[in-house]
C-alpha cells in the first residue's frame, strides 16, 4: 500500500474521520520536526509533510474534513509577525496529499513575503481544498464546499483571513461571507472590492516593464495562460504596442473569446493540451507564465529563449534556488512572482476598512515614484541582486523576511497568540 502522501488528498479525510475526528493540525516542535494533534497522531502526515517541503518556518498547518461535504480543507499559516495571516482559497484538484501539501506551504510561505515587500501589515497565509473532478462540480454541491470552508475559518478566529485564488471566484467568496467575516474579495455589491485580476494584471505588466529597462512598444511576448489575470493583460500589452503578443490556453473557449474581442494582427492565440510548454520557449523578449507553478526547471529552463521572465503564475519555479540560478547562468532575468504579482492582495486586503474610487491607498503601489511601488522594489531587488552576487529570488527572499519580522505597529504579536491558542487549546477536539 501506497504511503498517505502519494494517495490523493481524500484518503487524509476518510483517514481521519475513521478516528471519529474532523480536525486536526501540525506545527514546528522547536526541535527541528513536526508535531501533531491527538487527532492526527499515526495516521502519517507528519511523513507526508516532511516530503512536500520545509515547514519549519510555518507557525501551523490547520486541517478539517467538511461538515456537509466531507472534502478536505486547509489553512496554511506561515508567519503572523506583521498582523494576520492573509492569502487566497485556492479550490484544485491534486493528484496526491503530497502535492496538496507543498501547494499550501509554497503559497503561503510566498504571500508572507509578498505582503511585507508591498508594505501591507498582513502576514502569510493559504487556503486549499481538495477539489473533487465530476463531483464537486454541482453548484449546490458548490455552495456547500465554501459554506463548509467559511465555518473553519471562523474556528480559527481571525489568525487567517481568506480570499479569491486559482478556482475560486467573487460568487464563492460570497458564499463564504455567509459563515465567516475573515474574508476579502467579496463582491462590491456586498460591500468588497470584487475581482482583482485587473489590478495584478496592472502590476504584472509594470513589473515587466521595469525589468526590461524599457517601454513594451515594440516587444515580442509569449504568454502562457488566459485566464482572468492573462485575459485582463491583453489589451494592457496591445496598447502598448508589443510587436507581436502569442497567448498559449488550454481553454479552446477562451482563445475563442480573445480573437472575437480583440482584432490586433499582433495577438496570436494557440490551443495547448495540458502538457504542452512550448509557449514557454517561444522566441521573445519577456516570458509570462501566468499559469498554475512549477512550470520552470531542468526540462524546460535550457529551451527558454527570453531576456525577461515575469507573470502572474505563483511559484512559477520547480525549485527556487536552484532554477532561478539557472535562469541567471543563461543570462534570463527572473523576477520573483511576489515580487510581480503583489496587486491582487493590495486590491482586496484592507477592504475591511472601507474603499474609495480610484483609492490612494492601492495606487500607490503603481507610482514609481513611491519607495514601496511595484517598480520601486522590481528595481530593488533586481540591483540588490546584482550588488551582492545571488540571483533575484535570494534577493527578494532576503528582503522580504527583513521585514516580516516587524511587528505589527497596532496589533503587535495578537495574531500570533491566537494561533498558539488554537494549538494549545481544544480546537482539534472541535
Amino acid at each position: 500500500m501506497s504511503s498517505l502522501g502519494q494517495q490523493p488528498p481524500q484518503a487524509l479525510a476518510d483517514a481521519l474521520r475513521a478516528t471519529g475526528a474532523r480536525r486536526g493540525w501540525l506545527a514546528p516542535d522547536g526541535r527541528g520536526g513536526v508535531r501533531t494533534s491527538g487527532s492526527l497522531a499515526g495516521l502519517g502526515v507528519a511523513e507526508a509533510l516532511g516530503a512536500a517541503g520545509d515547514a519549519r518556518d510555518h507557525q501551523a498547518v490547520f486541517l478539517e474534513v467538511g461538515r456537509e461535504t466531507a472534502c478536505l480543507m486547509g489553512a496554511f499559516v506561515h508567519s503572523t509577525r506583521r498582523g494576520q495571516a492573509q492569502g487566497g482559497l485556492r479550490y484544485w484538484p491534486y493528484a496526491s496529499l503530497e502535492a496538496w501539501l507543498r501547494d499550501g506551504l509554497r503559497l503561503a510561505r510566498g504571500m508572507g513575503r509578498k505582503c511585507a515587500l508591498a508594505g501591507l501589515w498582513w502576514g502569510g497565509g493559504k487556503g486549499v481544498v481538495a477539489r473533487r473532478p465530476g463531483r464537486d462540480e454541482d453548484p449546490g454541491r458548490r455552495r456547500a464546499v465554501f459554506a463548509d470552508y467559511g465555518r473553519f475559518v471562523s474556528s480559527l478566529r481571525g489568525c487567517y483571513v481568506t480570499a479569491e485564488d486559482a478556482g475560486t471566484t467573487p460568487a464563492d467568496l460570497a458564499e463564504l461571507q455567509h459563515h465567516t467575516r475573515f474574508v476579502t474579495c467579496i463582491p462590491p455589491e456586498r460591500g468588497g472590492s470584487g475581482n482583482p485580476s485587473e489590478m495584478t494584471a496592472r502590476g504584472v505588466v509594470a513589473a515587466m516593464e521595469t525589468a526590461l529597462g524599457s517601454s513594451l512598444d515594440g516587444a515580442r511576448i509569449a504568454m502562457q495562460g488566459a485566464g482572468q489575470v492573462g485575459s485582463a493583460m491583453v489589451p494592457m500589452l496591445l496598447e502598448r504596442g508589443v510587436s507581436r503578443l502569442v497567448v498559449a490556453d488550454t481553454s479552446a473557449e477562451r482563445c475563442r473569446a480573445l480573437a472575437e474581442r480583440f482584432g490586433d494582427p499582433a495577438l496570436q492565440l494557440r490551443e495547448a493540451e495540458a502538457d504542452d510548454d512550448s509557449i514557454l520557449a517561444e522566441d521573445c523578449e519577456v516570458l509570462v507564465p501566468n499559469a498554475l507553478g512549477a512550470v520552470l526547471g531542468p526540462k524546460t529552463i535550457p529551451g527558454v529563449r527570453a531576456r525577461v521572465v515575469c507573470g502572474a503564475a505563483n511559484n512559477p519555479l520547480e525549485d527556487d534556488v536552484r532554477d532561478a540560478r539557472a535562469l541567471q547562468a543563461r543570462g534570463i532575468t527572473y523576477v520573483p512572482d511576489f515580487v510581480a504579482n503583489r496587486m491582487g492582495i493590495v486590491w482586496c486586503a484592507n477592504e475591511h476598512a472601507g474603499s474609495l474610487p480610484d483609492d490612494p491607498d492601492v495606487l500607490r503601489h503603481l507610482d514609481p515614484g513611491w519607495q514601496d511601488s511595484v517598480q520601486a522594489v522590481t528595481r530593488r531587488v533586481l540591483d540588490e541582486a546584482e550588488r551582492s552576487g545571488t540571483t533575484p529570488v535570494e534577493a527578494a527572499n532576503r528582503l522580504a523576511d527583513e521585514r516580516a519580522s516587524e511587528p505589527n505597529p497596532l496589533w503587535g504579536d495578537r495574531a500570533t497568540r491566537i494561533v498558539r491558542s488554537l494549538l494549545d487549546g481544544d480546537w482539534a477536539d472541535g
